[in-house]
């Protein structure tokens, strides 16, 4: 997306009050304790093991580190983590 692009999304969201995320494609990460990860707005899996899952998004890439963790969810727009969760990076 280009400079102007984001700049007149970023503008439309404030002006009407709309959430940045999905005006933007920004992705939306919420997470539940240490046992639950949901991310919104996903552009797909790139790595999936019980230690580690790599989902692509808008924004880049987001890693979900732990143990026994496994895919609860996986819809279009998002997709829920669950298990031992040590970390989330971007």
């Amino acid at each position: 997306m280009s400079g102007k692009t984001k700049k007149i999304r970023e503008t439309i969201s404030d002006v009407f009050d709309l959430p940045k995320d999905i005006i933007m494609d920004i992705s939306k990460v919420t997470m539940i304790g240490t046992s639950q990860v949901a991310i919104e707005n996903h552009k797909g899996i790139i790595e999936y093991s019980e230690e580690q899952i790599r989902v692509n998004s808008g924004n880049g890439i987001i890693k979900v580190s732990g143990s026994n963790l496994n895919i609860k969810t996986i819809l279009q727009e998002e997709i829920v983590i669950e298990g031992e969760i040590n970390g989330v990076s971007f």
